[in-house]
């Protein structure tokens, strides 16, 4: 087990699953500047570890996945343009340190789970969260503009035309709603969530890590402007995982009828 935390981030990768936790309940998880960057660190270092297959993210407490920024924090670190943008360029580090993931990236979501928070949400890969969650944006409320890189992220997910509604009406969504939509990819009772995510990752430990990649990174390709697009980067992950070991070993397992030990290489 490696652990990385940090006393509101906490990090650490226990059988070749990372971990990540916001752990700041007493705030229901707003993300404050130190945060931003503990996350993005702890992320880095998921990303290098050859033995990391997957991550998980969540929120400590129960009552919220993350709940966006920590407000009190604006006065002193948002209260003017210059050090605005200087909270913006941290904590877009974080952000982008979550979209370049290579790695399956998990939300398993409880609570509330909105504007800030929710843009960290739609930086994982597929969202689990229970029926009691609840997703929102209050931008409009606040008197802020979401940052572009989480509105195309929202769009997307959801539409045009959804993500207009949920801006400019800065109402609150089930669950269900959520998933009806497309925010999230399932909703589980509250008494499930730690075995269905523990399953997912379980299934996932055993696929091959350069496949998984490889599909991952070609859909991020496929969903981008195609002027934004990496020429050639999907036909050359596929030839990387045509030339790899992993390959041979998923043949000769089919053959002899066994599960497959896939070593990422």
């Amino acid at each position: 087990m490696i652990n990385l935390s940090t006393d509101k981030i906490q990090a650490e990768i226990r059988d070749g699953v990372g971990w990540l936790t916001i752990n700041n309940p007493e705030r229901r998880n707003a993300m404050s500047l130190d945060m931003w960057e503990a996350m993005g660190e702890a992320i880095t270092v998921f990303g290098r570890d050859p033995d990391t297959r997957c991550v998980v993210m969540s929120g400590a407490g129960g009552k919220a996945f993350a709940s966006g920024a920590d407000i009190s924090q604006f006065e002193k670190l948002r209260s003017n343009p210059a050090s605005a943008d200087e909270y913006a360029r941290i904590s877009a580090g974080a952000r982008e340190a979550l979209l370049a993931f290579e790695k399956p990236l998990i939300g398993m979501i409880r609570g509330f789970c909105l504007g800030g928070g929710l843009a960290i949400a739609m930086t994982t890969d597929i969202r689990i969260a229970t029926r009691e969650s609840v997703f929102g944006i209050p931008a409009a409320r606040l008197g802020i503009a979401y940052a572009t890189e989480s509105l195309e992220l929202l769009v997307d997910l959801v539409g045009p035309s959804r993500a207009k509604e949920i801006l400019i009406t800065a109402k609150r969504y089930t669950a269900d709603e959520a998933h009806g939509m497309g925010l999230i990819n399932q909703v589980v009772a509250d008494a499930d969530l730690e075995t269905t995510v523990a399953e997912m990752t379980a299934a996932i430990r055993e696929n091959a890590p350069l496949s998984m990649r490889a599909n991952k990174l070609t859909i991020n390709e496929i969903v981008k402007d195609e002027s934004k697009r990496t020429a050639g980067l999907p036909a050359q992950l596929s030839k990387m995982c045509f030339e790899s070991d992993d390959y041979r070993e998923g043949r000769t397992s089919f053959m002899e009828k066994r599960k497959p030990v896939f070593q990422g290489s």
